[in-house]
């Protein structure tokens, strides 16, 4: 009877075209797929997409190779969303792609190249920013200022804001060998039709209750495609494999910047599942759960 139990399971499997365990290799490949798709694209801003979301994943192969490769872009806004999803991933390679960026002939590619090595703490970034600020680069002095006035009226602007709290706060400290995902942040919140309910999504992506849960589950589900996007990443973002299965169906969304980033979310929780960040994944749920009770005190 045992014999024939197996038998019978093994056949059901054969029946499928697929062996036990399978599936997460087929909605690997799927993922993996559909990002190399996108960052091939003809539409800039798909590839722009597919690049920020990478900062999801993490600074391994092939991402990571796809992703400095990117620089090369002929797109500029690709090239800007590359610059930031590299910082996102804060690899050994970080700094030597962005010291390439820095001699990028665009000047916004130049510059934010040398904001985001400034930002890592390394000399040669503060030292292009000197430079440009003193007008002794290729940058343009008309440039510079443009970007002091865009500067300004960003502090004005409570998204921009939103996206600086949400950045700096505790929860979404980057894990070790994980993205932190502040490129794929970006690029929903930069989206002038992105929706107030979107936002909430992503502000409440770091909030462990159940009913946030359940609220993120449902919106995967929304008519809007803004507050699809930010729940699969604030999702993703928990670092709970479970929920790698909430993710598949949007693999096929009918839009890019939710497509991109299941993949991604994807290849990030098969990561965490597969055992290669599980102490990173470990010592987030310690802070996790330390938090509220540091708050009590």
């Amino acid at each position: 009877m045992r014999t024939f139990f197996v038998f019978s399971l093994f056949s059901l499997c054969i029946g499928f075209g697929q062996t036990p365990g399978s599936s997460a290799q087929s909605t690997r490949d799927r993922s993996r797929d559909l990002l190399e798709a996108s960052l091939k694209d003809k539409n800039p801003d798909t590839r722009k997409h597919a690049v920020q979301s990478l900062g999801l994943v993490s600074p391994r192969e092939p991402y990571l190779s796809q992703l400095e490769a990117m620089l090369d872009d002929k797109d500029v806004e690709v090239r800007l969303a590359t610059i930031t999803s590299l910082v996102d991933l804060k690899s050994s390679r970080t700094v030597p792609a962005l010291r390439k960026a820095l001699d990028s002939d665009v000047p916004e590619v130049s510059f934010a190249a040398a904001k985001a090595l400034w930002t890592l703490n390394e000399p040669i970034g503060r030292d292009a920013l000197v430079a440009a600020l003193g007008g002794e680069t290729k940058t343009s002095s008309g440039f510079i200022t443009k970007q002091k006035r865009d500067a300004l009226r960003m502090l004005h602007t409570p998204k921009t804001l939103f996206l600086f709290a949400v950045v700096q706060g505790a929860n979404l400290a980057p894990v070790p060998g994980l993205g932190a995902g502040v490129s794929s942040l970006q690029g929903i919140l930069s989206d002038p039709t992105v929706s107030g309910r979107a936002t909430a999504a992503l502000l409440l992506g770091a909030d462990m209750e159940p009913e946030v849960l359940q609220a993120l589950q449902d919106a995967l589900t929304d008519k809007d495609w803004s507050v699809r996007a930010a729940a699969v990443h604030a999702i993703a973002l928990r670092n709970d494999p479970t929920l790698e299965s909430d993710l598949v169906p949007l693999l096929e969304d009918k839009k890019e910047a939710v497509r991109v980033r299941a993949a991604a979310g994807c290849l990030r929780l098969e990561g965490i599942k597969s055992g290669q960040f599980k102490s990173a994944r470990n010592r987030q749920l310690k802070k996790q759960t330390a938090a509220p009770l540091s708050a009590g005190r």
